[in-house]
């Protein structure tokens, strides 16, 4: 994940095993029962939970307030940040006709039955240098909106490019999550990666395709009309208003730009009838090139991917690695999305100033909703492992008599489940069997990295701000997501270990 939320140097409470397990059971138990019982919003249920987490713990009300607040900070710093960035080029790709073209091209060159397989390929390609996060919502609108366009179920097309992104991010270096358990172990990063990629394809192969067309059986989900990157449909009379869009009379005088206004620029009257004949040639002129688009959507991946090059290739403290550290930071790369697609779908087409910065405003009010839960979700992380709950797991685990591949995956299952952050277990655990890695080979010193990452990824749940971000962009209930994502998390925990396991066997 973006956000490194570490546990401190000592937990807010002194309270006794048993305590800390009912604390996290209760404030889990209250997040849900909250939203799917009593219909309250999740934003105001995370809050809620958190609250009941640490007073049963016995922490302070100030400091459940300070570590909460320390977790909205650091999420929306991070992940926060990359949602409003990627919404921005998502709403430039659909106002101005790429992301159109971009789904055209997919859907005339496959066909439905290998949109899934298709999906995850990409999102696997896509997600080698991309943290999971900016994946998602670089992806995610494309997902939505071939969904609709070809009638395909979202989850059959959805849960695969949610595997390919999640695959990697755990498994694969760069990612932090990987690196940070290849520097705690001293693996060799070259074998990791190669090993990852083997255990990769079969995982991505099973939670993805295989899984989506199951699943999409059992969760009906639909795309969200709010967050489809595309232009809203005229009325036949001509007309565009709440009727038509349900999203009410916005425009470039107020969020989005709307035909008619590209008609009569300024004229301040998006109701009026307008020459359909006009629209039709204005859309022609306007329409960006093809190669605009794919360029919107990879420039953030090639500046990040050349920053995991420089990490790898280049000294610390040169010229060159400092450059790269800075462009291929997720923001900066975002960033420079933006104003490429600002540039190249924006002005280049025809579009003005005003017309622009219309594009931009309009995307940033869908996403403000799960901004905030998915803030809220790192808020009720924080206080999990400020707690002291993570240390709970890590000191169960130390006198285990496992080997360590299975100590060191339970171990990240354990802290997994119980903080929501990968991160943090992988960290955790790859410290806890630290020792243990000085008696291993080199590959089995990798694949000891691999199994901890497939632990990190067990069970994604409530406590999760991946949980809520998956939840919200696909317009999805709790319990959908649960048996969709959830289940999907946990099937790539488990057979990514098993692939882990069967290469111990042959190597």
């Amino acid at each position: 994940m973006v956000t490194l939320l570490a546990a401190p140097a000592e937990p807010l409470t002194d309270a006794g095993n048993t305590q800390l397990i009912l604390a996290a059971l209760l404030g889990i138990a209250a997040v849900v029962l909250l939203i799917a019982w009593g219909k309250v919003h999740p934003f105001l249920s995370l809050i809620l939970g958190a609250a009941v987490l640490g007073v049963v713990a016995g922490v302070t009300p100030d400091k459940i307030v300070t570590s909460f607040s320390g977790g909205v900070g650091s999420t929306v710093g991070g992940v926060g940040l990359l949602i409003a960035l990627g919404a921005m080029i998502g709403g430039l790709l659909a106002e101005s006709g790429g992301a159109d073209s971009l789904v055209e091209r997919v859907v005339s060159r496959v066909s439905g039955t290998a949109l899934p397989w298709a999906m995850a390929g990409v999102a696997a390609l896509i997600g080698l240098p991309l943290f999971f996060e900016v994946g998602v919502v670089l992806l995610v609108p494309i997902v939505l909106l071939v969904s609709r366009r070809t009638d395909v179920p979202l989850m059959k097309i959805g849960i695969p490019a949610l595997a390919g992104l999640s695959v990697l991010h755990g498994l694969v270096p760069p990612h932090p999550g990987p690196l940070v358990a290849i520097d705690a172990l001293g693996a060799n990063l070259g074998q990791t990666l190669a090993l990852g990629l083997l255990v990769a394809i079969p995982t991505v192969i099973i939670a993805g395709p295989v899984f989506g067309n199951f699943i999409a059986r059992y969760v009906p989900a639909t795309a969200p009309e709010a967050l489809l990157p595309t232009r809203r449909p005229l009325t036949p009379a001509g007309r565009r208003g709440p009727a038509a869009t349900g999203r009410g009379p916005v425009d470039a005088d107020g969020d989005l730009v709307a035909e008619d206004d590209l008609i009569n620029p300024g004229t301040g009257h998006p109701g009026e009838l307008i020459d359909e004949a006009a629209t039709e040639r204005v859309r022609a002129r306007r329409a960006p090139a093809l190669w605009a688009a794919v360029v919107t959507v990879l420039l953030p991946v090639a500046l990040m991917l050349l920053r995991a090059i420089g990490e790898l290739t280049l000294d610390k403290g040169t010229g060159g690695r400092k450059a790269l550290d800075i462009v291929g930071t997720p923001i900066v790369a975002l960033l420079a999305g933006v104003i490429f697609a600002m540039i190249f779908l924006g002005y280049r087409t025809g579009f003005s100033r005003s017309q622009v910065s219309g594009f931009l405003g309009g995307s940033l009010p869908p996403i403000a909703g799960i901004l905030l839960i998915v803030a809220a979700g790192g808020g009720f992380k924080q206080v999990l492992v400020d707690a002291g709950v993570g240390n709970l797991v890590a000191d169960a685990a130390k006198d285990a008599n496992l080997s360590p591949l299975l100590l060191g995956w339970l171990v990240a299952v354990g802290i997994r489940v119980a903080t929501g952050s990968a991160t943090v277990a992988t960290i955790t655990a790859a410290g806890i069997v630290a020792p243990l890695a000085a008696t291993l080979q080199g590959p089995e010193v990798a694949l000891l990295a691999l199994a901890i990452g497939c632990g990190s990824l067990f069970f994604s749940h409530v406590n999760d701000a991946g949980f809520w971000l998956v939840k919200e962009y696909f317009g999805l209930t709790v319990g959908q997501t649960i048996k969709s994502w959830s289940v999907m998390e946990t099937i790539i925990s488990v057979v990514g270990f098993v692939g882990v396991l069967l290469l111990d066997l042959i190597l």
